[in-house]
């Protein structure tokens, strides 16, 4: 009988990178920080770290702060697109990819959403109708539908 293998996992070590970036995010009170573990889904990355600010100028701090403190630790960032308008910064770590985001960017594009599996195009649910329940006749009523 033979058994199932289990995936393998990476013999790299771990990385404090993704450490880093929280801590990063954190200091600089980034709204709604979520955290992916993408490596069973894509090559490009290990964690994907989404985050919201309260305004352009807010996501731009926030980015160059990650920034800053992966310089600081020895980490060079590949990339770093979106400063300029400031809706949404892509700052590539290699094995780690922020995306900080206006809360408003970030609905429209749902990353989430994509990691986690979901399809793309699904857009969110209409609420159902609100079915009442049929009222009773009055007597009033009852006279008024007569004449």
């Amino acid at each position: 009988m033979t058994k199932p293998r289990s995936p393998r996992r990476s013999t790299r070590r771990a990385s404090p990178l993704p450490e880093i970036v929280s801590g990063a995010l954190e200091d600089m009170k980034a709204v709604n920080v979520a955290r992916l573990d993408v490596r069973g889904l894509t090559d490009i990355a290990d964690t994907l770290f989404i985050a919201s600010g309260n305004s352009d100028r807010h996501v731009r701090s926030i980015a160059e702060r990650v920034v800053e403190q992966a310089k600081a630790a020895g980490f060079r960032p590949f990339g770093v697109e979106g400063t300029r308008e400031g809706e949404w910064v892509l700052v590539d770590l290699n094995d780690v990819v922020v995306h900080v985001m206006l809360p408003r960017v970030r609905e429209l594009y749902g990353l989430e959403r994509l990691w986690e599996g979901a399809p793309a195009a699904e857009a969110p649910a209409a609420p159902a109708p609100v079915r009442r329940a049929p009222r009773k006749r009055t007597a009033a009523r009852t006279q008024r539908a007569v004449h």
